[in-house]
């Protein structure tokens, strides 16, 4: 049986103009209808060296129920360059048997990659002294229900470290800025910035589902990560005081909570606080280098194949990027 990654082309290879006749992840798809009420399917079509957006127009419901999120579909159509990015309009999608493809081709992450990122996490996180703060840490990571999704589970849909495994890789660098940041400013609390980097984003388990492609729950469009990671945290503190016979320490439990409410940064991005203490302060930075940093390279591969220094101008930030000309 042939192999469906043999002779592909990767994401960042295809050019605009190009024939695609070949094998995706479908991560998200969405059935909607044009400005004459005509139906089309979307769907973003992803493998490991990044995503693109697919579409199809006149779609029945029958095109959208041919394959569910997280299939590996084949899809045939044309690469078009639409408002500064990459596209493919296809006229043909269909589900293909996962046992026909190497997944090497479409995995950001290898379970190797997974399992050394799991490693590092426990190893730094190990680090943290002794107390409250390291027993809300260790109730976290015992939890091995908790966790699976964790280290399944993508930072984003979109923006940045949108795969599987993702909010642990992005945790993990997020860990190793933590690490080295804090010790230039004494006055910043180590431990509680380390369990910040490991939290903040933990609502993220409830608010995406990850076990086939990425969509949003109910309960991640009604609440979003950040009161879901609030609760989940609540969950855990009462865990700890549960094992342990002892009241958890309250200045610190509104401190750890604090980062994660203001670790977007800005209410318009959707923070319920502003950063208001060193370590928020300090998270929301980390958190917006790594972010930001991560959606740029991805940008950059995106466009690999376009031509010239500079990629397209994208709306969503303002500009245009150089990649360089080497």
């Amino acid at each position: 049986m042939r192999r469906s990654g043999s002779g592909r082309k990767r994401i960042t290879e295809l050019a605009a103009g190009a024939h695609a006749d070949q094998v995706f992840l479908a991560t998200r798809k969405q059935l909607r209808p044009n400005r004459n009420g005509q139906l089309y399917l979307q769907v973003e079509l992803a493998d490991r060296s990044g995503s693109i957006t697919g579409r199809m127009w006149n779609a029945s419901d029958e095109d959208f129920e041919a394959f569910d999120e997280g299939d590996y579909v084949r899809v045939d159509g044309t690469v078009q360059l639409y408002t500064g990015a990459l596209q493919i309009i296809f006229t043909a999608i269909g589900r293909v048997d996962p046992r026909s493809v190497d997944e090497g081709e479409f995995r950001v992450l290898s379970s190797a990659d997974v399992e050394r990122l799991t490693t590092e996490l426990t190893q730094l996180l190990g680090t943290i002294s002794p107390g409250p703060v390291r027993g809300l840490v260790d109730e976290v990571l015992a939890d091995t229900e908790l966790m699976a999704v964790f280290k399944r589970s993508p930072a984003g849909v979109k923006q940045h470290h949108a795969y599987a495994g993702g909010l642990l890789e992005h945790v993990v660098n997020l860990l190793h800025l933590a690490n080295t940041v804090a010790p230039r400013y004494p006055a910043v609390d180590r431990d509680l910035l380390l369990v910040g980097v490991l939290l903040h984003d933990i609502g993220k388990t409830l608010e995406l589902e990850s076990e086939r492609g990425f969509s949003y729950t109910d309960a991640g469009q009604l609440l979003g990560h950040v009161l879901l990671g609030l609760e989940l945290v609540d969950e855990k503190i009462r865990a700890v005081e549960d094992r342990t016979g002892e009241a958890f320490d309250a200045e610190k439990a509104v401190r750890i909570k604090h980062m994660i409410a203001s670790h977007h940064g800005e209410y318009a991005y959707g923070a319920p606080k502003l950063p208001m203490t060193l370590e928020a302060i300090a998270l929301h930075h980390l958190d917006q280098l790594d972010a930001r940093m991560a959606g740029t390279l991805q940008l950059m591969q995106n466009e690999a194949a376009l031509d010239g220094g500079w990629t397209q101008y994208h709306a969503n930030v303002g500009r245009k990027f150089f990649k360089g000309r080497g």
